[in-house]
């Protein structure tokens, strides 16, 4: 009781020990450690661990050196106990990055002893305790231990011969702890002895022993391997072929972990080791696989009871499987990390895998299984291909080569599925599920064989839980991926298991089975296509209803089979709400309940929302008033998920039941929107002026107080300047349906006079308005003279003497030029003869945003009359050197806001116009000009696509460059009909990367960004061409580095940063979107270089690019990245201790600190990395941090930042 009270007692913060009670209690509790008492003895082991860090440290170095010396001792129990004490010990030993001596000279105390002890070769069992605790401590503590790491080393050697097969492995274990920090020298001297071991060409017990230390220090520091696979490849070959089934087994793990860590390394010897997989994964002397198929087809008609499976056949001395399941393992190693040779392992591993489904034992099985569903995984489409269905994308060759092969996966398959090994069915599942996902449609053909196996699963009473879940689990994706008419003639079949799972007493089993219910629902009555269906769903809708009914009205449930049972219910209302006749009111009512409840009520409304959109009308009545209340509440609470559905739900239920609404229902959903419209949160303020929009169309009698309520906010949020996109459109929506259905009080004049009323009139007082206002406004008044065409022209002349008045403040000129563009899109302005003057006067005007406003109202009146003002605007821009900027830029309205059809009789003047300024010397004018060419280029890309080719032989950069950056306008993140055309032409743009001009190799960069970033399948056929022109502009060029004289100083200009920062740029988007075609150590290489690009802290934004690349490749590559740290962690170095010199400005301080905060934030991508933890250049890094007050706290921040992030991404995915 005593030693437990005190332990209890050490673990509390407060404790404090005097030098004279920390001597006596470690006395104590070294003396209780030789108790008769077992229990004693364990506690007091356990309060070894908390007084680590309470007692001074020669104290603990007392500790040690006692339980060192009885480790030593005849007595086993004592030697066992001491052993467990001094694991304990290190476990609390601070890590030696906190840069405390304790942990340093704990370590260097035990190892010596544990060195001594190792070479104790009399005594096997104090080399077992002393090995166990050596592996602990390094793979802790192995950068503490640098100055013993040889002499850890010369000790282990030896072992590896050892007589005792747990010595060897302990040994082992031991040395694969050691190789993740030692030095570089320390890891050759370990991998020429094991290589001189095995070319002795002698096959000992100990081969075996060298092969496995070979495949455990590769997994642990697999990248330091790569330099000596040369010589070790054709040995571990060589031993294949021995008649040793354990040493063969031993010589796959290795094969395995050399291709997973070191997979550059390993493209040469591929070949080769999938020959020798293929070959041993059938390696069975001993059992005759098609003397048990002729037996099979002999049996056929056998009952299934009856038939023995074939895992019931064993051999105790057969270890053939050991080699086939490696074999596969290693196979699957090769498939996960080799997606570049996807089709060649279509055409000879998969069919080989496929044949093997009937290997006879079930561990090999599993593993075989595995391997194929790693192919299926690396089948998946990356991210950025196009799908089959748009422009120019075609089929995967390995989803075609996929679909062809399932047949033989089926045939091979279904069979299993009615085996008695759970773990066959599970694997048999896993399988099919990942192929229904990859390949949707391709088993359409196969449901009646794969039917029967998923109803047995469902039914067999010897099945497990994990088992049904699993059926279940492949059911729903199935039905999910599959055309509705094929499962038709099966319904009967496969509906009662599955309604009998949803009364299981396992809640996951009920959970997943009122899923796979929900999807049923759909599949027998789907509402997209309802004429064309002719199956019959009556005799199906009671099993249905009953059984999820139960479920929904059971209170002392799991909370997610309730979520289900309610979205399964409401989508049978919505399927099938017509034939539930008497028991549909009842069932609203139940929906009613479960909106009063809180845990409840946010599945509630989504399934209403479902409800409410059936064409089905279902009859909603008797709880309209009740329910409209309840939603109506939801809109004050605190949860910004149940706002979004609850306007969603009353959206979709005024639309639909707009006759069953009378204006008292809907007052408290009116009341509750002020609030909401807020810009805060603008989303929900758009969800709730559409659900405003929708009351005036249908219910207008509903709104008529809202002119002193929800208007005033309405207006209020046009004003913003974070209004734009959706929720603008949904303003502009409501204000033209409250004037065409005069649902308020408020007049067409009213209104537009509120919108404009704080640009106009009292301005001096009002505060600035934000640009994005006045764009806002302007949609806003446009809106309301199209919706009352009558009372626009009056507005109109206001605008033009509003804009012709000198008095009129720059503001109300802005807006009133701005207004008359967006009103003469809409609707023709021919009319107005003084508009054309006034516009071209407010191009010489002293403000820049009204010569802005006026362009941009040019262009689009010109949309809205193309016949008068178009001739009129080209006559100009030909004729007005001084106004080209700004009527081009009205041109460019045009081409972007009218349709291919208005402006094809026009393409050919517009075209010859535009290439006359392509090489004009302003760059502002050029990029106009391009982006006029690019989307004009979209109109008819057949014939001008041609026409921009053939500009890239000009001889002038000017035009190149105009032409270049044109075909970045071309290439949007839609898909579009010039996609194909640019598929087969985009590689001779490309070739501008390596035009002798710089600034046309900068334009290129910046359009084959484009295309990585929204369209990838472009250019991923031609990165192999593409990319050593990209890597090559990475590199600091010193012929454009000048200096230039400001007085008495000299200043570095590098002419070479932009297009380097360009260039990192499009790597950085090629990781995102071409990941797959990058060879990453090829890459790597430039960002290296790229870390090294910071001579002048005035131009580091590309050294930034590459600290944000770095930190994007601890993710995505963490293997290469662990390979090159060496020469990654210098130049991070050199950036953390980097010092601005004394003198200099403000902005150099914060450039600094920026840039060591990006590099910091690299480290602790790095460090994320578990094998870099244990690099000793790494810990070094760490130490020199951690010791750094300065760096020290920055680091700390962003490790709380990047902990706080994953959390908000944790949460978000939950949600």
């Amino acid at each position: 009781m005593a030693t437990n009270d005190l332990m209890m007692e050490l673990q509390k913060d407060s404790i404090k020990l005097d030098e004279d009670s920390e001597k006596k209690v470690v006395a104590m509790l070294l003396k209780l450690l030789e108790d008769k008492n077992g229990e004693v003895q364990n506690l007091a082991v356990k309060c070894l661990g908390p007084l680590v860090n309470k007692v001074k440290e020669y104290q603990v170095e007392t500790m040690v050196d006692t339980l060192c010396s009885n480790m030593m001792s005849e007595k086993e129990p004592l030697r066992d106990i001491s052993s467990m004490g001094l694991k304990t010990i290190i476990a609390e030993l601070p890590p030696s990055s906190t840069g405390l001596s304790l942990t340093v000279n704990v370590c260097k105390k035990i190892t010596s002893q544990l060195i001594g002890a190792i070479g104790k070769q009399e005594d096997v069992s104090v080399q077992l305790e002393a090995l166990d605790i050596l592996s602990d401590m390094l793979s802790r503590l192995s950068g503490t231990l640098v100055s013993f790491h040889a002499s850890i080393l010369s000790s282990l050697l030896p072992l590896l011969t050892s007589s005792r097969l747990a010595v060897r492995k302990r040994a082992i274990i031991a040395l694969s702890h050691l190789v993740s920090s030692c030095s570089s020298a320390l890891f050759t001297q370990l991998a020429e002895h094991l290589l001189a071991e095995l070319s002795s060409g002698q096959v000992t017990s100990a081969t075996r022993t060298y092969i496995q230390c070979l495949a455990t220090i590769s997994r642990q520091g697999g990248h330091r391997v790569g330099e000596h696979l040369e010589k070790i490849i054709p040995l571990v070959v060589k031993y294949c072929s021995v008649e040793d089934d354990e040493l063969r087994e031993y010589c796959f793990q290795a094969f395995e972990a050399f291709v997973r860590r070191c997979p550059k390394e390993m493209s040469c010897h591929i070949s080769t080791i999938v020959k020798l997989c293929l070959k041993y994964i059938t390696y069975d002397p001993n059992y005759n696989y098609d003397a048990d198929e002729e037996d099979e087809d002999d049996s056929m008609d056998t009952d299934n009871e009856e038939q023995e499976s074939d895992d019931e056949y064993s051999d105790d001395d057969d270890m053939s499987w050991k080699v086939r399941r490696s074999s596969a393992k290693c196979l699957e190693a090769v498939i996960s990390t080799r997606r570049d040779l996807l089709l060649e392992l279509y055409g000879s591993v998969a069919p080989a895998l496929v044949a093997r489904f009937r290997e006879r034992e079930e561990n090999v099985r599993t593993d075989i299984f595995l391997a194929f569903i790693a192919l299926l995984r690396q089948t998946r489409a990356p991210p950025g291909h196009l799908a089959p269905t748009e422009y120019g994308a075609k089929e995967d060759p390995a989803l075609s080569q996929l679909k062809k092969q399932v047949p033989s996966i089926v045939k091979a398959l279904h069979k299993q599925l009615k085996e008695k090994s759970i773990k066959s069915r599970q694997g048999c599942f896993s399988l099919l599920t990942e192929l229904a996902s990859v390949a949707p449609g391709a088993l359409a053909d196969h449901i009646p064989a794969l039917i029967p196996g998923i109803v047995y699963s469902l039914t067999d009473k010897s099945s497990s839980s994990n088992m049904k879940i699993d059926a279940l689990s492949f059911l729903y994706v199935l039905l999910c991926n599959h055309p509705p008419e094929v499962f038709h003639p099966h319904i009967k079949i496969f509906l009662p298991p599955v309604v009998r799972c949803t009364e299981d007493p396992f809640y996951k089993i009920t959970s997943e089975a009122l899923l796979v219910t929900q999807q049923i629902v759909k599949i027998v009555r789907p509402l997209e296509k309802p004429t064309s269906m002719t199956f019959d769903v009556r005799p199906y809708v009671k099993d249905l209803f009953s059984a999820t009914l139960q479920r929904l009205k059971a209170a002392d449930i799991d909370q997610e089979v309730k979520e289900r049972a309610i979205s399964c219910m409401g989508y049978i209302i919505c399927h099938l709400g017509d034939q539930l006749g008497a028991d549909l009111q009842p069932t609203l009512q139940i929906f009613l309940d479960r909106l009063k409840n809180e845990i409840t009520r946010f599945s509630a409304v989504k399934a209403l929302t479902l409800i409410t959109a059936s064409p089905l009308k279902i009859d909603l009545r008797p709880v309209l008033p009740e329910g409209i209340q309840i939603l109506g509440s939801f809109l004050r609470k605190n949860q910004r998920a149940l706002k979004l559905s609850t306007l969603s739900a009353l959206t979709v239920l005024v639309t639909n039941y707009s006759d069953s609404l009378k204006p008292s229902m809907m007052e408290s959903v009116v009341n509750e929107l002020p609030a909401l419209i807020s810009e805060s949160d603008v989303h929900v303020s758009q969800m709730a002026i559409a659900l405003l929009t929708c009351m005036t169309k249908v219910c207008p009698s509903s709104l008529t107080k809202i002119g002193g309520t929800v208007l005033p906010e309405v207006l209020h949020l046009v004003h913003s300047p974070l209004l734009q996109g959706g929720a603008l459109g949904a303003i502009v929506e409501l204000l033209q349906a409250l004037v065409v259905n005069k649902a308020s009080n408020i007049s067409y004049n009213e209104l537009v006079k509120s919108l404009t009323g704080p640009f106009f009139g009292s301005q001096k007082s009002a505060e600035p308005v934000h640009r994005q206002s006045y764009y806002s406004v302007a949609k806003c008044v446009a809106a309301l003279s199209t919706a009352c065409p009558n009372e626009a022209s009056a507005t109109i002349s206001n605008f033009i003497q509003e804009v012709k008045a000198t008095r009129t403040s720059e503001s109300a000129r802005i807006l009133s030029f701005l207004c008359l563009g967006e009103m003469g899109r809409s609707m023709n302005l021919g009319g107005q003869k003084e508009l054309k003057t006034v516009i071209l006067e407010a191009f010489s005007s002293s403000n820049d945003e009204v010569k802005s406003a006026a362009s941009c109202a040019l262009g689009n009146i010109c949309v809205g009359n193309l016949k008068e003002y178009l001739p009129f605007m080209l006559k100009e821009i030909g004729s007005q050197p001084k106004r080209q900027y700004l009527l081009l830029h009205s041109l460019k309205e045009v081409i972007s806001a009218s349709t291919a059809e208005k402006l094809k009789p026009h393409v050919e003047e517009i075209w010859a116009l535009l290439f006359k300024h392509c090489e004009c010397a302003e760059e502002g004018t050029r990029n106009v000009v391009a982006e006029c060419l690019g989307k004009l280029t979209l109109v008819n890309p057949a014939q001008l696509l041609p026409q921009l080719k053939k500009q890239l032989s000009s001889g002038s950069p000017h035009a190149r460059s105009t032409v270049v950056t044109a075909i970045k306008f071309t290439i949007v993140d839609q898909p579009m009909p010039i996609d194909e055309l640019l598929k087969d032409c985009i590689g001779d743009f490309l070739k501008t990367l390596q035009d002798p001009d710089l600034n046309v190799r900068r334009v290129a960069l910046v359009m084959f960004n484009s295309a990585a970033h929204n369209k990838p399948a472009l250019i991923r056929r031609l990165l192999g061409t593409v990319l050593p022109a990209l890597y090559k502009e990475t590199q600091i060029r010193k012929e454009l580095i000048r200096e230039v004289e400001m007085g008495p100083f000299k200043h570095t200009v590098d002419d070479g940063l932009d297009i380097r920062k360009a260039a990192f740029e499009c790597m950085y988007t090629l990781l995102d979107s071409c990941l797959d075609g990058l060879d990453i150590f090829d890459f790597l290489n430039h960002v290296e270089e790229g870390l090294k690009d910071h001579y002048d802290i005035r131009i580091s934004s590309a050294l930034m690019l590459t600290f944000i690349m770095l930190a994007r490749l601890c993710a995505l590559s963490p293997a290469a990245v662990t390979q090159r740290l060496d020469r990654l962690v210098e130049p991070l170095r050199a950036t953390c201790t980097t010092k601005v010199k004394a003198g200099s400005v403000k902005q150099e301080f914060e450039k600094q600190e920026e840039l060591r905060r990006s590099a910091m934030r690299a480290v602790a991508a790095l460090l994320s990395i578990k094998e870099i933890q244990q690099s000793p250049v790494m810990v070094d890094f760490a130490s020199l941090i951690h010791s750094n007050t300065e760096m020290a706290t920055i680091f700390e921040s962003i490790q709380k930042d990047t902990s706080s992030t994953a959390c908000a991404t944790e949460t978000m995915d939950t949600s």
